[in-house]
């Protein structure tokens, strides 16, 4: 893993054993968050800054930092992220689609090191993106 410089504002760290990234705060139960899905492997709450009518976060619990940082141990992990995703799709009522996005990297517009899905929906989704 790269070094990454320390900003609690946005999560990121320098060396990841020695500060909690703000998703790893909430799923420790040291943030607030509007929670929606809490099982053993993941945790799913509303982003507090939504780019669309429903932006919800699925959170593995297992600390990894970014895509890049995943194992072949992980793919169930990430299908389980899609599983939830589809689930909370459904709860939410969006039935004429939804856009699932996991950001990678700086230029990949990743502002926490900790692994992340968003759901994106209620609206039309534009392509490309940004």
């Amino acid at each position: 893993m790269q070094d990454r410089p320390l900003d609690s504002a946005h999560g990121l760290w320098t060396d990841p054993m020695s500060e909690k990234t703000i998703f790893q705060r909430i799923i420790d139960g040291e943030e607030d968050a509007d929670i929606l899905h809490e099982d053993d492997r993941c945790v799913a709450f509303r982003d507090i800054n939504p780019e669309a009518p429903t932006h919800i976060l699925i959170v593995p619990r297992k600390p990894i930092p970014s895509l890049d940082d995943l194992d072949t141990e992980d793919k169930d992990l990430v299908g389980h992220l899609f599983v939830v995703a589809r689930e909370l799709a459904q709860e939410e009522g969006l039935r004429d689609g939804y856009r699932t996005v996991i950001n990678c990297g700086d230029d990949g517009g990743q502002s926490v090191w900790h692994l992340h899905l968003h759901l994106l929906g209620g609206r039309r989704m534009s392509w490309p993106p940004g």
